[in-house]
């Protein structure tokens, strides 16, 4: 069933499919719940759950100001609040990995599952702040040759070339967005997780890679991670067949209460 209610100015759009333990879905930048339905396909018989679209993504609307992972965790506070949810589990995949980290680190949750989870920010080569000033440097230079309303198009074709696909397919507003959330670095928070934390990777991951995984091991409290040889960033998807049974065996409790209510 999907629904809608108007938090923090935004219509917030969610999939709720199932009953017994809730369990919230998150998906990744750039994405909505549909990437996440192998995943809401699994639970749903034995679990609720909740499949989020973030605003700006799906059929959520975008934030009127520019978010941080602050915003987002505030949205997901809130939404536990209205539906009467106690102790979820979590999942987040990738973006949405950051905003778990953060509601677990200061909520009450059950259980935490990472998939190729953001959160630790990126160290930067030599090379990306190359290319970072050379196209400040050179953003003022086209802006002078053409002025600002042809000059922005000529600066949108490079960044189509040579920026990410995440960047070059937002917004503005959402570019803003993922500029600031991108450089927010959650490795102080993550000493604060108490609940039993699952991380599972792609081996191949490179949007996120398994060194991230084994630093976030280190830094929660009751930790474990999974990886997957021959996965990347989508690992769901790319092992569906065993991450599943991953996530089974990691759930089975909350699986087993469910089916004996």
């Amino acid at each position: 069933m999907i629904k809608h209610i108007d938090i923090k100015g935004v219509d917030f759009c969610y999939n709720v499919e199932g009953e017994g333990c809730p369990v919230i879905l998150m998906h990744g930048w750039g994405c909505n719940h549909t990437t996440l339905a192998s995943i809401e396909q699994t639970l749903a018989p034995y679990m609720k759950v909740y499949n989020v679209d973030f605003p700006g993504f799906g059929d959520s609307t975008e934030p009127e100001e520019v978010w941080g992972v602050e915003e987002y965790t505030q949205l997901i506070e809130e939404m536990v609040r209205v539906e009467g949810i106690e102790r979820p589990v979590l999942l987040g995949h990738s973006f949405g990995g950051r905003v778990g980290i953060l509601y677990a680190s200061r909520n009450e949750v059950n259980k935490l599952i990472l998939t190729d989870a953001a959160g630790v920010k990126p160290r930067r080569s030599l090379k990306y702040y190359y290319k970072v000033y050379t196209y400040k440097a050179m953003k003022h230079i086209v802006l002078a040759l053409y002025g600002k309303e042809k000059g922005e198009t000529v600066l949108n074709k490079i960044r189509a070339k040579k920026g990410s696909s995440d960047y070059s397919n937002s917004t503005p507003k959402m570019r803003a967005i993922l500029s600031k959330v991108v450089n927010e670095d959650l490795k102080h928070v993550m000493p604060s997780i108490k609940c039993p934390t699952l991380l599972i990777w792609g081996e191949k991951d490179t949007a996120t890679p398994i060194g991230d995984a084994k630093i976030m091991e280190k830094l929660i409290p009751d930790a474990g991670l999974v990886s997957f040889p021959n996965a990347g960033h989508y690992s769901f998807l790319d092992n569906a067949y065993q991450y599943q049974a991953v996530l089974r065996s990691f759930l089975k409790k909350e699986i087993e209460q469910s089916s004996q209510k």
